[in-house]
């Protein structure tokens, strides 16, 4: 400009120029220096920290409290004190208070002191003045009657931090120049002292000026206004101070953040209109967006606030008066919202007041008159320069969504989301806490923006509102950086899939949003497709070549579900290939892909038909249906079975689905045997896991394995048995039940059981069949009578007078043939008609119910019997004594013992009378014609059975008498185990529990007790001895006493009672042969 004007003259002016820097940028431009009158001012350096390392260094508050003793020594005349800002103007006016300095008046001094307060320091005359003023008074203000100054040397300067994108407030040293200028504070009036809290040497090392504000602020405006200016490239114009690269780099980064430059950093036409309103860029933008969000009314005041100093004061000695005042134009979602809160209520005042009554409202209200007045004035140019450009003002009042949306186009660095109770995560890695003095500092919103973020001791968010995170990707749109993980295909929309996480400086603004991934990546999506939706199937998909494609890929796969193995299916890159060279590669989803199928079918329509050779590596000959059945027969029903290759994981092997209603007519024997494909390796490992000592007779494993198979029958009675038995006919090597170790068997070789109710849902599932159907056999039991009716269900029966009543019959139900077991049920004064789901249940209650029959049929020989048995009141005597049963808990007793006993005795000898053959009467004509043969035996009967129970009772009570006497310590063992054997050979219902054969030899068993209570006497460590001998064998069925109804067991128990006697009275004698062999032997049956 300067050489296009030769008339033109250019003054530059200021206390604290570098005035060669100056001179030298403009060709050496002369230069005046024009001194004020002022006054000799003598400099005092007191540091704080000492040199001497046995002087002590001061404290900051201290050190200025010694410096204004020191100068009010020196003469009168006010003090001005420097300080960094109004926390410690707070701290030095409240020392300087208790100091108490003779007539002294203390005043702050700080910019955003309200005008009243700062025109205090304009007064002088009265007491000394000790001024604590911030740099403001360095160069803004002059203030009158200074003699004397205290200068700490500290000053707090604005900076910008490039790498946070954040304006800093540090407390930094200031320059020599301003310190000059500070210490000449005091010369105006008379010769002043000026005290600096820091050394000489401190001095002499600060720089000459301070940081120009180039290169301490963003560059955005300037380069804006150069760039719409056309004034050339930043980097390249000859600044005074050139600002560094970085700077400038940052300012265009902004101006992209705001949309005004491209990437290109030309200018764009945002860039343009925002160069056309003179205040900061991002609150330009916001207006701009303001009027694309038809809020520009309420947008245009807050901006013009933000543009200011704010027009709300907090006098230090009034704050919760102001803050009170502040309080009714506050809002608790946005700080914005209180600048339009607080611009209609100053409009409403000013429009009703005198403009002194409106200065006396703003006074006592705790607000700039002045500031106000600039709001509106820069309010007025703003709508002036916006009308000019063309932009429409809002009819409605905005919402809040439209008006903070509008400030987030400008604010987008400035989002932030809480990180936890006190403190925000902000972009760039930032962690910031709301101001203090925000309406939402103490509800701390989980997203908010903020008009700035300024860091003095730590970050603060100033000015903020609670915003919505959904608001930011579509305002920041290609600043924000998207990251794709886990592709993945889904069936129901027929895509592939991804998660999308979204970003904007690093601040997560999405968390894994589910997208369509197709577009963004075809190559992946093409491979993704074809392996998930095509070779593993997961396509809903009709066409004729997949359901074909599938149904093989089944096939193949129970085969190896079968023969656990995993090589007989080709692999999925087999399976992938075929599909890829038959698909085009941009094929990316469902519908894509049915739209190609069916154009390729018409060419050729067995175009993707796989054949078996392609899907097999290998064959599978040896599984066939035989060996691997796909389903087992229950009583007729078949039943399907699961087949599933998962070593470690809970369904691996077989499994049996069961219907509850067939629970307990399924045989736990049957499946220990599996199916034929896998008994083998099960008889191997049961094999290998026997004791080495019994393991060496049967090598090699397999061998034996496979010679035993050939020998045993399946399915007939259980493995174990039939198993130990051929081995000892094979190598007679005896093995022990306990010497086989199914525990230790894979799950693969133990049969796993779903009960399912008539829906197919699942109640339980279980590897132990006979848990289950303990667990599940009463409502098993139900649902088996639930059935459809029939004619072998009938009631109030007290004769013969149904049907034939056959062992089974064979029922229809859904289709499916059935197998039921009609019974016999006693009712006490008649029988029902019933069917059950079991044999063992039927005949169980069949037996008791045709006694009944008999029973009612006989009247007057049971009215006899109950007054007639041999020695009844005797043994109802010795009855009374007897407990309770031992495996019967709580149960209680509803008649009298002599009462039990005469009815067990007379159930017995009907049962012993009409009932001992095991071909019971299956209909009427049987039935009477045994009534008629045995009638006549039944008082017989009876007389015997009672003279045989006779016996025992009275040994009960005699042997009784032998035990309740003083027994020695050495004999205890012995009475405590004969007192246990008692309890178990008679109680409470003894006659009806113990089987005939046991009833018979009852009396030995007793005989047997008194010979060894004889023998205890002389040779009780012989006794104890010969009872370790029995003891394992009674633990084993006290442990086991639940299964006490199962045959096997009862006949375990009662060969007890005869080792009892070998071991401890042989000279009794044994109903047969005897020994501990023989019991393991039982044993393994039971």
């Amino acid at each position: 400009l300067l050489p296009k004007r030769p008339d033109l003259k250019l003054i530059i002016t200021s206390a604290t120029i570098d005035t060669q820097r100056f001179s030298e940028h403009f060709d050496n431009a002369p230069v005046i220096e024009v001194s004020g009158r002022t006054y000799p001012v003598e400099i005092r350096y007191r540091p704080l920290l000492s040199r001497d390392d046995d002087s002590e260094d001061l404290d900051f508050v201290d050190g200025i409290v010694q410096a204004v003793d020191e100068l009010c020594r020196v003469g009168p005349g006010d003090v001005l004190i420097f300080l960094s800002g109004e926390r410690d103007i707070r701290d030095v006016s409240e020392a300087l208070r208790k100091h108490h300095p003779p007539n002294t008046e203390i005043l702050p001094l700080f910019a955003r002191q309200s005008a009243s307060e700062q025109n205090r320091v304009f007064k002088t005359g009265g007491p000394r003045r000790i001024i604590l003023a911030t740099n403001v008074a360095e160069t803004s203000l002059t203030v009158p009657g200074i003699r004397y100054v205290v200068d700490p040397g500290l000053a707090r300067i604005s900076r910008y931090s490039v790498r946070n994108k954040v304006q800093r407030l540090p407390i930094e040293k200031i320059s020599q120049s301003s310190a000059n200028q500070r210490s000449g504070r005091c010369g105006r009036v008379a010769a002043g002292v000026c005290i600096r809290l820091y050394d000489e040497e401190d001095f002499a090392a600060r720089p000459a000026f301070t940081d120009p504000e180039i290169l301490r602020t963003n560059l955005a405006s300037v380069i804006l206004q150069m760039t719409a200016l056309k004034l050339g490239d930043p980097a390249k114009f000859p600044f005074i101070n050139p600002p560094p690269p970085k700077m400038i780099n940052d300012g265009y980064r902004l101006l992209e953040e705001l949309n005004a430059v491209n990437g290109k950093r030309q200018i764009t036409e945002t860039g343009r209109q925002l160069a056309k309103l003179p205040i900061d860029p991002r609150i330009a933008r916001m207006i701009l967006a303001a009027n694309d969000q038809n809020s520009l009314n309420e947008v245009l005041v807050i901006a013009s606030a933000l543009s200011i100093q704010d027009p709300r004061e907090r006098p230090m000695d009034k704050q919760q008066a102001a803050d009170e005042a502040h309080s009714k134009y506050k809002d608790d979602r946005s700080d914005f919202l209180a600048f339009l809160k607080l611009w209609d209520l100053y409009h409403d005042r000013q429009k009703h007041l005198s403009q002194n009554k409106f200065r006396k409202y703003c006074k006592e209200n705790f607000l700039s008159f002045l500031r106000l007045r600039e709001w509106h004035d820069i309010y007025q140019q703003l709508h002036v320069q916006t009308t000019q450009m063309g932009f429409k003002p809002n009819q409605q009042p905005a919402e809040y969504q439209s008006i903070h949306q509008a400030l987030l186009s400008g604010l987008l660095s400035n989002v932030a989301m809480k990180a936890d109770q006190h403190s925000y995560a902000g972009t760039r890695n930032l962690k910031l806490k709301i101001f203090p003095g925000s309406a939402l500092h103490k509800k701390g919103p989980k997203w908010i923006m903020a008009a700035e973020l300024v860091e003095t001791g730590q970050l603060y968010a100033r000015i903020v509102a609670k915003i919505e995170p959904e608001w930011i990707e579509p305002i920041a749109g290609d600043l924000v950086k998207r990251q794709y993980s886990d592709p993945h295909w889904e069936k129901k929309p027929a895509q592939v899939v991804a998660f999308e996480s979204v970003s904007l400086y690093g601040l997560p603004i999405v968390n894994r949003r589910k997208i369509h991934y197709g577009p963004l990546d075809r190559p992946t999506s093409n491979e993704i497709f074809i392996r998930e939706a095509l070779v593993n199937g997961d396509f809903n998909c009709q066409a004729k070549f997949f359901q074909h494609n599938r149904q093989l890929i089944d096939e193949i796969e129970l085969l190896e579900q079968k023969s656990r193995r995993r090589d007989v299916l080709a692999d999925e890159d087999t399976l992938f290939a075929f599909y890829h060279e038959r698909i085009p590669d941009d094929i990316i989803n469902g519908h894509g892909f049915e739209k190609w199928r069916k154009q390729a079918e018409k060419k050729d329509p067995q175009c993707l038909f796989m054949s078996r050779e392609i899907l097999m590596q290998h064959n599978a000959d040896q599984v066939t249906v035989d060996s691997y059945p796909d389903q087992l027969l229950v009583n007729r029903v078949p039943l399907p079975l699961e087949y599933h290759f998962e070593p470690g994981k809970q369904h691996d092997g077989i499994t049996q689905t069961i219907p509850l209603s067939l629970l307990n007519q399924s045989d736990p024997e049957r499946y220990e045997w599996l199916v034929p494909g896998l008994l083998r390796d099960k008889v191997i490992f049961l094999l290998k896991s026997l004791p080495k000592s019994l393991r060496r007779h049967f090598i090699p494993v397999p061998d034996y394995a496979d010679r035993c198979l050939k020998a045993l029958t399946p399915y007939e009675g259980a493995l174990l048995p039939a198993l130990t038995e051929q081995l000892r006919k094979m190598t007679g090597v005896e093995i022990k039940a306990d010497d086989w170790r199914q525990e230790a068997l894979p799950l693969y070789l133990k049969m796993n059981f779903k009960l399912v109710d008539e829906q197919g849902e699942l109640l339980a599932e279980n590897r132990d069949l006979n848990q289950l159907k303990q667990d599940w056999s009463k409502e098993a039991a139900a649902s088996f009578r639930q059935l459809p009716d029939s004619e072998y269900e009938k009631s109030g029966m007290t004769g013969w007078d149904f049907d034939a009543f056959p062992e089974h019959i064979v029922m229809q139900q859904n289709g499916l043939e059935m197998t039921a077991y009609p019974a016999l049920v006693d009712r006490g004064d008649h029988v029902d008609l019933t069917l059950m789901d079991t044999l063992q249940q039927a005949k169980s209650f069949s037996a008791i119910g045709l006694r009944r029959l008999f029973m009612l049929a006989e009247k007057d020989n049971v009215k006899y019997l109950q007054k007639n048995l041999p020695d009844i009141q005797k043994m109802c005597l010795h009855y009374a004594n007897v407990p309770a049963a031992p495996f019967e808990e709580n149960k209680t007793q509803q008649i009298s013992p002599c009462e039990q006993l005469k009815q067990d005795l007379i159930a017995v000898a009907f049962d012993r009378c009409f009932l001992k053959d095991q071909d019971w009467p299956r209909d009427k004509q049987q039935f009477e014609q045994r009534l008629q043969q045995r009638r006549s035996e039944l008082i017989n009967i009876a007389n015997q059975l009672a003279r045989l129970i006779a016996e025992p009772l009275s040994e009960y009570h005699a042997i009784a008498k032998r035990l309740s006497g003083n027994i020695p310590l050495a004999a205890m063992h012995a009475v405590k185990d004969i007192r246990e054997q008692l309890n178990y050979l008679l109680y409470q219902g003894f006659v009806h529990h113990t089987p005939d054969e046991a009833l018979q030899r009852l009396p030995a068993y007793f005989r047997a007790i008194g010979a060894r209570l004889d023998k205890l006497k002389t040779d009780p460590a012989k006794d104890r001895q010969r009872q370790m001998e029995v003891q394992p064998y009674w633990q084993r069925y006290l442990t086991n006493i639940k299964r006490a109804d199962n045959e096997a067991m009862q006949q375990y128990r009662w060969m007890i009672e005869e080792f009892r006697i070998s071991v401890f009275a042989q000279e009794i004698g044994t109903a047969y042969a005897i020994s501990a062999k023989r019991l393991d032997k039982q044993w393994a049956e039971c």
